[in-house]
């Protein structure tokens, strides 16, 4: 192979994005929605505006710098969102939480959509991990950007992320734990799965 090709072997592209090292570690950083960083920046200037304003509306101008600051947070924590696959786990990571799956513990991978699940809000998911509350599961984690994606069944709480392609990633988290001899309820990412609904 040609020097500088595939970052000499370290790494190769698979599908939308996401990499596999040569150490076997597959990742993926989750997609990014125009609409909401657009929003969060709107919101942000719109503070830094109000509290440089000579008559301002609010009390103290730095009531509107913390509220910018908390909104930048936000953006941080959504932008921050990514997924790793190693040897053993599943790592769904961001600011401010993430949730870590042992293969081993995997029960079920669906392809869901997180507007079916239960209500969301604008600022997403609240709590440490994202913890939500659906009338159809119950309680669940989400690490996610974008509203649809993978539903993980594993250990006491099913966990919703996003990455940019559920199929292939749901492929991939099947083939490693499958790998272990364990058979899952539910397995869109089997070989002889159906495509993805959306």
């Amino acid at each position: 192979m040609a020097a500088g090709t595939e970052a000499e072997v370290g790494r190769t592209s698979t599908a939308a994005g996401a990499r596999t090292s040569a150490s076997g570690e597959y990742t993926d950083v989750a997609p990014r929605s125009v609409g909401t960083i657009g929003f969060y920046a709107v919101l942000i200037l719109l503070l830094l505006y109000v509290a440089y304003l000579p008559t301002s509306i609010l009390p103290s101008p730095l009531l509107a710098l913390f509220l910018a600051a908390v909104l930048l947070a936000f953006l941080a924590r959504n932008l921050s969102t990514r997924y790793r696959m190693d040897s053993d786990a599943l790592t769904a990571w961001r600011l401010f939480g993430s949730r870590r799956i042992d293969y081993d513990e995997v029960r079920k991978i669906e392809f869901s959509n997180l507007r079916d699940l239960g209500p969301v809000s604008f600022f997403g998911s609240w709590g440490w991990r994202g913890r939500m509350w659906s009338p159809i599961i119950g309680p669940f984690d989400s690490v996610y950007t974008v509203s649809r994606g993978l539903l993980v069944t594993a250990g006491t709480a099913p966990l919703f992320l996003s990455p940019r392609d559920p199929a292939a990633f749901a492929r991939e988290l099947s083939r490693r734990v499958r790998s272990l001899g364990i058979h899952l309820e539910t397995d869109v990412g089997a070989p002889a799965a159906a495509p993805p609904p959306f």
